[in-house]
């Protein structure tokens, strides 16, 4: 299983990104990925290899060739680790409305419509 920290390093680099964007789009082959980024078939292959050691991608031999897909065990662990900060958002949202709902009831405000009756 992925670590947040591989998958985070991993997806660091912006080409390395654009073919993790790529092979999540569909399954695809280093040729195939090759022909959407700037760089080498090799370079591309490096590139996937990293991915493949985060455990963001895994591939099959189709033929002589190697076809990469999502790993969706590393994008689990991806989104755990982001879960973390999300909840902790949501937690903190939470508890900054319960403190305005309180403070609203102890302080009701007057309706200004209410004045001119």
């Amino acid at each position: 299983m992925a670590n947040a920290a591989k998958v985070l390093n991993a997806l660091g680099d912006p080409t390395r990104r654009r073919i993790f964007e790529l092979v999540a789009s569909r399954p695809r082959s280093v040729a195939d990925a090759a022909e959407h980024v700037p760089v080498s078939r090799p370079a591309v292959s490096q590139h996937l290899r990293v991915l493949k050691s985060a455990g963001l991608v895994r591939d099959r031999a189709e033929g002589t060739r190697r076809i990469y897909e999502l790993d969706q065990d590393g994008l689990v662990a991806l989104r755990a680790y982001l879960d973390r900060f999300w909840d902790r958002a949501l937690s903190r949202f939470q508890m900054a409305a319960e403190r305005a709902a309180r403070t609203a009831e102890a302080n009701p405000s007057t309706d200004p419509d209410k004045e001119h009756s």
